[in-house]
């Protein structure tokens, strides 16, 4: 009687062992697809601010490599590893964002590279929105180019006139 009982105690605590073993390691498999998930999306808002940071310099050539960064940031992006609210934004934006993304990398004239930049910008925001970047976000617009973007930095530098009109703008809107 003696050998049944513990028979099954130890069998109790094996099973329990197990039982939280696997429950440690499914915890830490969601943890990873978590920060993959963020982290993709976190690489198409890093690429769009280098866009933004060559339209401040005012210089095409710098322009167009930086969206062609983009747009292979934007092609790296696995829709099925994207959470459910970001999946159904990204599949909003996803085409209006490479379509601009591709007339910026083709074009060498910075007045239309600033123009698509505004619907950059839209197809963006809507994206940080929903996913929440790793850092603060901060929606700015410029009332002479009735136009807004997003800057990693509180500051104002202007994307839409360079140095001719650097500070022009103001926040709008933090993203948190």
């Amino acid at each position: 009687m003696k050998n049944t009982i513990l028979t099954i105690a130890a069998v109790i605590i094996v099973l329990f062992s197990a039982n939280t073993i696997q429950a440690t390691t499914i915890k830490a498999e969601t943890t990873t697809i978590e920060d993959v998930d963020s982290s993709q999306l976190q690489a198409v808002y890093d690429a769009y601010f280098t866009v933004k940071d060559a339209l401040i310099k005012s210089d095409a050539k710098l322009t167009s490599a930086k969206a062609t960064d983009l747009l292979t940031a934007i092609t790296a992006v696995k829709m099925d590893k994207l959470k459910s609210n970001e999946h159904t934004v990204w599949m909003k934006v996803v085409k209006k964002l490479t379509a601009d993304a591709k007339s910026i990398s083709t074009s060498s004239d910075i007045k239309k590279q600033r123009e698509t930049f505004k619907s950059l910008t839209k197809s963006t925001y809507d994206l940080v929105k929903v996913s929440k970047s790793t850092e603060v976000v901060y929606k700015q617009y410029c009332p002479m180019a009735d136009a807004d973007w997003l800057s990693k930095e509180k500051a104002v530098k202007n994307p839409y006139y360079g140095s001719s009109m650097l500070t022009c703008g103001n926040v709008v809107e933090t993203i948190k």
